[in-house]
């Protein structure tokens, strides 16, 4: 700091200045007694203090910043954040930038931070944001976030609670909060958050959720019924509500529904309106980010923008099959069965021991018709993936329908080995049993299987027949 602008501070913050030594620099250029004088200007100007004012306690002194090593993130996201960084430094050198662009430039090193995934490195230029311009709701928001993915509950809880003191109608942050309270075990609590979210904005399906997940939680299982249903009549593809629906069904003794709701489960999940983390997610460039946004699409339902952001992601990485599988994907999910093939052989083509790729075509095959191409397929996927569970279903039900249930079995038992939990293997274990006659083995496999997966009624339905 220039020696007029040091001679302008209020005694309280001149008090925090060293009084004998050399002033050393931070590695960004700020050394740690300028963060506690801007920290200490921008409080005053808050409250309203002047420098008469008794000594209040000091907030604990800010962490450093600095970068995270960005070796193993896409070339283009390391060249987006370094240029962000090196833009936070020159401001910082240059000693002049008023505080609230000074917060800006250290949020977007930290949005850029966070949108990567990297949320240790984030938190501490939130941190630096929030100290310096503390009216911005966007910096505790951020915060909460950060410490609601990394298992921090009274951390994200008292940043979602910052951010609401900003900005008290925000539905994003009042849908969070509640779900860091359901979390956390305590549901009514919970509740009056979605309640505000509903009276906020009527209707919106996150908190709908949030209230029949409290519910659940009070065990008021037909009030989680109402709320789960309204859920499915308003988004059909949140796929995720039938599990809770249906343990709500069960707890209500009506196992018929239950059951159909658990048939029905999925990983779709029940967001809220939340214009900053769409921003944040926009934010990245590169063949990773529009990879993300293609999963994104494709678990919301919107397979054509999939599709889409895949293409660009395989035109920046041609070489990346993950990328290009999902391509494929995301072809045949929109009915361009061709497409998806072309995608699946050209990932295989240029990444031959990619096990996903050698499985799509594998079910594709199946679907054609052309079960000895799609047996080849699954056996090439397991071959290169041993624990590959799916791929070892699949193959173990195409060997039994052509009449292959010795091979069958050794898939089936496989897959068991690999996952004791897959009901599928168990089952088509059984079966493989009635089809070689060894009918004793194949009772004593449904029984159990009845025992281990009560809400399967396969078992109980073959075993009745078997008798």
């Amino acid at each position: 700091m220039s020696g007029q602008l040091d001679s302008q501070l209020p005694t309280r913050c001149l008090n925090q200045l060293p009084t004998t030594g050399r002033l050393r620099s931070s590695k960004l250029g700020l050394g740690s007694w300028e963060l506690r004088v801007v920290v200490c200007l921008v409080s005053l100007a808050v409250s309203g203090c002047d420098s008469r004012r008794d000594p209040e306690p000091q907030s604990p002194a800010l962490q450093p910043v600095s970068l995270p090593d960005l070796s193993q993130m896409d070339k283009a996201v390391q060249q987006q954040i370094g240029d962000q960084y090196r833009s936070l430094q020159s401001l910082i050198e240059s000693r002049s930038a008023p505080a609230p662009e000074l917060a800006r430039a250290y949020g977007a090193v930290g949005t850029l931070l966070m949108a990567a995934d990297d949320l240790d490195a984030a938190e501490p230029y939130y941190l630096h944001a929030q100290a310096l311009e503390p009216g911005e709701m966007r910096w505790p928001y951020y915060l909460g976030h950060v410490y609601m993915n990394r298992a921090a509950p009274a951390k994200s809880i008292a940043a979602f609670e910052q951010a609401l003191r900003l900005r008290p109608d925000d539905v994003a942050t009042l849908v969070w909060l509640g779900n860091v309270y359901l979390d956390q075990g305590q549901p009514e609590s919970a509740e009056t958050q979605f309640t505000r979210a509903l009276s906020a904005q009527p209707g919106v399906v996150a908190a709908l959720f949030g209230q029949g997940r409290a519910a659940l939680a009070r065990r008021d299982y037909a009030r989680a019924v109402e709320y789960f249903e309204q859920v499915l009549s308003s988004d059909p593809r949140a796929s995720m509500t039938h599990y809770p629906l249906a343990l709500a069904y069960r707890g209500l003794g009506d196992t018929a529904r239950a059951e159909a709701h658990l048939r029905q489960q999925g990983t779709v999940e029940v967001g809220p309106p939340d214009p900053l983390m769409a921003e944040l997610r926009g934010l990245l460039e590169g063949a990773v980010a529009e990879e993300n946004r293609g999963v994104r699409a494709l678990d919301s339902g919107d397979f054509k923008t999939a599709a889409e952001h895949f293409r660009k992601g395989v035109a920046l990485a041609p070489d990346n099959p993950a990328i290009r599988h999902k391509l494929g994907t995301a072809l045949s999910l929109m009915g361009d069965m061709q497409g998806a093939v072309e995608q699946f052989e050209e990932t295989v083509r240029r990444s031959p021991g990619f096990a996903q790729s050698y499985y799509s075509l594998g079910v594709l095959l199946a679907v054609s018709g052309r079960p000895q191409e799609a047996i080849d397929r699954f056996a090439t996927a397991v071959k290169y993936e041993p624990n590959y569970v799916e791929a070892r279903l699949r193959l173990a039900e195409l060997l039994r329908q052509s009449g292959r249930a010795d091979a069958a079995l050794t898939q089936y038992a496989q897959a068991l080995t690999i996952d004791p939990r897959a009901a599928e293997a168990q089952f088509g274990y059984a079966m493989a049993l009635i089809q070689l006659e060894r009918y004793d083995e194949a009772r004593r496999r449904l029984t159990e299987g009845m025992a281990r997966y009560p809400e399967r009624r396969e078992f109980a339905d073959a075993l009745a027949r078997l008798k």
